[in-house]
């Protein structure tokens, strides 16, 4: 009788996932390389990717650490060809490098909102692009997942910004699933919710924090191992009919949103 959880394997696969250096991205590269890819580990901090780096490496897998701003679009292509030589051709894109800066509609200026659309939307769409083509020249088959939040699936007062360029993303995912099929190219996102990360952990250990997440359906945040199942089912042969989906991994917190 065959493995049912074979399928959730990434062997021979080759992953570029951004924003590595730390918490969901360093999560989800981790849970690549043990299911058997190799993985480019994209940020914009040299020392901490080659901190991941070193102790992915001492596990056996195949890892390249490549420093980028990923707003830089100039640089895209350039970061492709070196993960290219090195590993292989990516068939595996996770654009979870972002930003959330807070403030009210009316006090958010244009340069906060542009930033924010930059690393959330703009860095994602060019990096989507470039790793579509590659994926097409060379006849493979792959898989873009886009790490999203729960407030593209619901507003917030405080978070119009992040909201919308989270939001816009959820929507490329679906308009690019409807476009790379034909190449064998799948693309989804994940919503998370409330977890724990370095950016957030002092204000989630707050007595703030800790107020707000007892009003939210799950009554605490989520911890980043509870990502790595909906990830590797979306990145693998096990999410093979997946495609142009968003999944909500929040506990349900985004049932309660209007």
């Amino acid at each position: 009788m065959s493995d049912p959880t074979h399928s959730f394997r990434l062997d021979g696969r080759v992953a570029l996932v951004t924003g590595a250096s730390s918490g969901i991205g360093a999560e989800l590269a981790r849970a690549f390389a043990q299911a058997g890819a190799a993985v480019a580990l994209v940020a914009r901090r040299r020392e901490r990717l080659d901190e991941a780096a070193d102790v992915l490496r001492s596990t056996g897998a195949r890892v390249l650490p490549l420093q980028l701003d990923v707003t830089d679009a100039a640089a895209i292509p350039a970061a492709f060809e070196r993960v290219e030589a090195e590993l292989g051709v990516p068939d595996l894109l996770v654009n979870n490098a972002g930003i959330a800066r807070t403030g009210m509609f009316l006090k958010t200026g244009i340069a906060e909102r542009d930033a924010t659309f930059a690393t959330n939307f703009d860095a994602a769409w060019d990096l989507s692009a470039e790793a579509a083509r590659r994926m097409i020249a060379a006849g493979k088959p792959g898989c873009i997942l886009n790490i999203a939040s729960v407030l593209a699936l619901g507003g917030a007062p405080g978070y119009a910004a992040y909201a919308a360029s989270k939001a816009a993303l959820t929507h490329l995912t679906r308009c690019l699933a409807l476009e790379f099929v034909r190449h064998r190219i799948r693309v989804n996102a994940i919503a998370p919710g409330w977890f724990v990360t370095e950016m957030n952990d002092d204000w989630l250990g707050s007595e703030a924090g800790r107020e707000y997440l007892a009003r939210i359906p799950p009554k605490r945040a989520g911890q980043l191992r509870e990502l790595v199942g909906p990830a590797l089912l979306l990145a693998s042969d096990a999410g093979s009919f997946v495609n142009g989906v968003t999944l909500a991994v929040d506990g349900g917190h985004h049932a309660a949103l209007v």
